[in-house]
Protein backbone atom coordinates (compact mmCIF):
# COMPACT_ATOMS: atom_id res chain seq x y z
CA UNK A 1 0.00 0.00 0.00
CA UNK A 2 2.78 2.45 0.95
CA UNK A 3 6.11 2.03 -0.88
CA UNK A 4 7.73 4.74 1.23
CA UNK A 5 6.91 7.74 3.39
CA UNK A 6 8.77 11.02 3.06
CA UNK A 7 8.21 13.80 5.55
CA UNK A 8 9.43 15.65 8.60
CA UNK A 9 11.08 13.50 11.27
CA UNK A 10 9.11 14.57 14.35
CA UNK A 11 9.80 12.01 17.07
CA UNK A 12 11.69 8.82 17.84
CA UNK A 13 10.97 6.25 20.53
CA UNK A 14 12.45 2.95 21.62
CA UNK A 15 11.20 1.01 18.59
CA UNK A 16 9.34 3.57 16.49
CA UNK A 17 9.48 6.97 14.81
CA UNK A 18 6.81 9.54 13.93
CA UNK A 19 7.00 11.19 10.52
CA UNK A 20 4.76 14.14 9.71
CA UNK A 21 3.39 14.23 6.17
CA UNK A 22 1.09 17.18 5.48
CA UNK A 23 -0.02 17.45 9.09
CA UNK A 24 -0.58 13.72 9.59
CA UNK A 25 1.82 11.90 11.93
CA UNK A 26 2.65 8.35 10.83
CA UNK A 27 3.87 6.06 13.61
CA UNK A 28 6.34 3.67 12.00
CA UNK A 29 7.97 0.76 13.83
CA UNK A 30 11.68 0.38 13.04
CA UNK A 31 14.79 -1.46 14.17
CA UNK A 32 17.22 0.40 16.43
CA UNK A 33 19.78 0.34 13.61
CA UNK A 34 17.23 1.89 11.26
CA UNK A 35 16.24 4.61 13.73
CA UNK A 36 19.91 5.48 14.30
CA UNK A 37 20.36 5.69 10.53
CA UNK A 38 17.77 8.46 10.29
CA UNK A 39 19.88 10.78 12.45
CA UNK A 40 18.36 13.60 14.49
CA UNK A 41 14.74 14.76 14.46
CA UNK A 42 13.63 17.92 12.69
CA UNK A 43 14.72 17.07 9.15
CA UNK A 44 13.00 15.58 6.11
CA UNK A 45 13.55 11.81 5.82
CA UNK A 46 12.48 9.02 3.49
CA UNK A 47 11.57 5.62 4.94
CA UNK A 48 10.74 2.49 2.93
CA UNK A 49 7.66 0.90 4.45
CA UNK A 50 5.85 -2.40 4.90
CA UNK A 51 2.10 -2.25 5.59
CA UNK A 52 1.42 -5.13 7.99
CA UNK A 53 -2.20 -6.24 8.45
CA UNK A 54 -3.49 -8.78 10.93
CA UNK A 55 -6.99 -9.43 12.27
CA UNK A 56 -6.30 -7.51 15.46
CA UNK A 57 -3.65 -5.04 14.30
CA UNK A 58 -2.60 -2.78 11.43
CA UNK A 59 0.96 -1.41 11.61
CA UNK A 60 3.56 0.33 9.49
CA UNK A 61 7.15 -0.94 9.60
CA UNK A 62 9.96 1.23 8.27
CA UNK A 63 13.41 0.69 6.80
CA UNK A 64 16.22 3.02 5.79
CA UNK A 65 17.37 0.73 2.94
CA UNK A 66 15.62 -1.58 0.49
CA UNK A 67 17.94 -4.38 1.62
CA UNK A 68 16.59 -4.10 5.16
CA UNK A 69 13.01 -4.16 3.83
CA UNK A 70 13.72 -7.24 1.69
CA UNK A 71 15.27 -9.06 4.63
CA UNK A 72 12.25 -8.19 6.81
CA UNK A 73 9.91 -9.63 4.15
CA UNK A 74 11.99 -12.80 4.00
CA UNK A 75 12.07 -13.17 7.78
CA UNK A 76 8.30 -12.87 8.23
CA UNK A 77 7.89 -15.54 5.54
CA UNK A 78 9.66 -18.01 7.87
CA UNK A 79 7.22 -20.08 9.92
CA UNK A 80 7.10 -18.88 13.52
CA UNK A 81 8.73 -15.48 12.86
CA UNK A 82 6.41 -12.49 13.29
CA UNK A 83 6.90 -8.83 12.41
CA UNK A 84 8.07 -7.83 15.89
CA UNK A 85 10.58 -10.69 16.00
CA UNK A 86 11.89 -9.72 12.57
CA UNK A 87 12.39 -6.09 13.70
CA UNK A 88 14.27 -7.35 16.79
CA UNK A 89 16.56 -9.37 14.53
CA UNK A 90 17.24 -6.34 12.33
CA UNK A 91 18.10 -4.37 15.49
CA UNK A 92 20.76 -6.90 16.40
CA UNK A 93 22.42 -7.70 13.06
CA UNK A 94 22.96 -5.83 9.78
CA UNK A 95 21.40 -7.18 6.55
CA UNK A 96 24.81 -8.04 5.06
CA UNK A 97 25.94 -9.91 8.21
CA UNK A 98 22.60 -11.71 8.39
CA UNK A 99 22.81 -12.80 4.75
CA UNK A 100 26.35 -14.03 5.36
CA UNK A 101 25.17 -16.02 8.39
CA UNK A 102 22.49 -17.70 6.26
CA UNK A 103 24.94 -18.64 3.50
CA UNK A 104 27.56 -19.96 5.91
CA UNK A 105 24.89 -21.65 8.10
CA UNK A 106 26.21 -19.73 11.11
CA UNK A 107 23.63 -20.66 13.76
CA UNK A 108 25.71 -19.02 16.52
CA UNK A 109 25.47 -15.53 14.94
CA UNK A 110 21.70 -15.73 14.52
CA UNK A 111 21.30 -17.08 18.08
CA UNK A 112 22.85 -13.83 19.37
CA UNK A 113 19.57 -12.11 18.46
CA UNK A 114 17.43 -11.74 21.63
CA UNK A 115 14.63 -14.30 21.74
CA UNK A 116 16.06 -16.53 19.00
CA UNK A 117 17.06 -20.02 20.09
CA UNK A 118 18.95 -22.73 18.24
CA UNK A 119 15.83 -24.33 16.72
CA UNK A 120 14.51 -21.02 15.39
CA UNK A 121 17.94 -20.08 14.01
CA UNK A 122 18.21 -23.43 12.23
CA UNK A 123 14.69 -23.07 10.81
CA UNK A 124 15.47 -19.56 9.49
CA UNK A 125 18.64 -20.82 7.78
CA UNK A 126 16.90 -23.87 6.31
CA UNK A 127 13.84 -22.02 4.98
CA UNK A 128 15.76 -19.05 3.54
CA UNK A 129 18.35 -21.26 1.83
CA UNK A 130 15.48 -23.28 0.36
CA UNK A 131 13.89 -20.09 -1.00
CA UNK A 132 17.22 -19.09 -2.51
CA UNK A 133 17.54 -22.45 -4.29
CA UNK A 134 14.05 -22.08 -5.77
CA UNK A 135 14.88 -18.57 -7.00
CA UNK A 136 18.12 -19.84 -8.56
CA UNK A 137 16.21 -22.53 -10.45
CA UNK A 138 13.71 -19.91 -11.69
CA UNK A 139 16.53 -17.56 -12.72
CA UNK A 140 18.32 -20.40 -14.48
CA UNK A 141 15.26 -21.18 -16.58
CA UNK A 142 15.04 -17.55 -17.73
CA UNK A 143 18.72 -16.67 -18.07
CA UNK A 144 20.69 -16.54 -21.28
CA UNK A 145 24.49 -16.66 -21.56
CA UNK A 146 25.97 -15.52 -18.21
CA UNK A 147 27.77 -12.15 -18.23
CA UNK A 148 30.07 -13.15 -15.38
CA UNK A 149 31.58 -16.47 -14.37
CA UNK A 150 32.98 -16.69 -10.84
CA UNK A 151 36.04 -18.77 -10.08
CA UNK A 152 36.20 -18.24 -6.31
CA UNK A 153 34.18 -19.55 -3.36
CA UNK A 154 34.18 -16.05 -1.82
CA UNK A 155 32.51 -14.53 -4.87
CA UNK A 156 29.95 -17.33 -5.12
CA UNK A 157 29.07 -16.91 -1.43
CA UNK A 158 28.74 -13.14 -1.90
CA UNK A 159 26.42 -13.64 -4.89
CA UNK A 160 24.22 -15.95 -2.79
CA UNK A 161 24.17 -13.47 0.12
CA UNK A 162 23.18 -10.58 -2.17
CA UNK A 163 20.40 -12.71 -3.63
CA UNK A 164 19.04 -13.13 -0.09
CA UNK A 165 18.96 -9.33 0.13
CA UNK A 166 16.69 -9.20 -2.91
CA UNK A 167 19.00 -8.70 -5.89
CA UNK A 168 18.78 -10.96 -8.93
CA UNK A 169 21.74 -13.11 -9.91
CA UNK A 170 21.78 -11.39 -13.30
CA UNK A 171 22.07 -7.89 -11.79
CA UNK A 172 24.77 -9.01 -9.33
CA UNK A 173 26.81 -10.62 -12.10
CA UNK A 174 26.59 -7.47 -14.24
CA UNK A 175 28.09 -5.46 -11.38
CA UNK A 176 30.78 -8.01 -10.53
CA UNK A 177 31.85 -8.23 -14.18
CA UNK A 178 33.05 -4.61 -13.89
CA UNK A 179 34.95 -5.00 -10.59
CA UNK A 180 38.29 -6.60 -9.70
CA UNK A 181 37.40 -8.96 -6.84
CA UNK A 182 40.69 -10.86 -6.61
CA UNK A 183 42.00 -11.36 -3.06
CA UNK A 184 38.89 -9.92 -1.40
CA UNK A 185 36.98 -11.67 1.40
CA UNK A 186 33.31 -12.62 1.08
CA UNK A 187 32.33 -9.79 3.46
CA UNK A 188 34.32 -7.27 1.40
CA UNK A 189 32.68 -8.45 -1.82
CA UNK A 190 29.19 -8.19 -0.26
CA UNK A 191 29.87 -4.61 0.88
CA UNK A 192 31.26 -3.61 -2.52
CA UNK A 193 28.28 -5.23 -4.24
CA UNK A 194 25.82 -3.37 -2.01
CA UNK A 195 27.50 -0.03 -2.75
CA UNK A 196 27.04 -0.52 -6.50
CA UNK A 197 23.65 -2.26 -6.48
CA UNK A 198 21.93 0.15 -4.08
CA UNK A 199 22.84 3.06 -6.36
CA UNK A 200 21.28 1.48 -9.45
Amino acid sequence: MFAYIKGNFEEKGNNYVVIDVGGVGYKIFMSNIGIAGLGETGKVVKVHTYYHVREDNVSLYGFVTKEELKLFELLISVSGVGAKSAISMLSAISPSDFAMAIISEDVASIKKVPGVGAKTAQRIILELKDKLKKEEIADGEESETPVFVSSSDETNEAIAALQILGYTKKDIEKVFAKIDLKGKTTQDIIKIGLQYLSNN
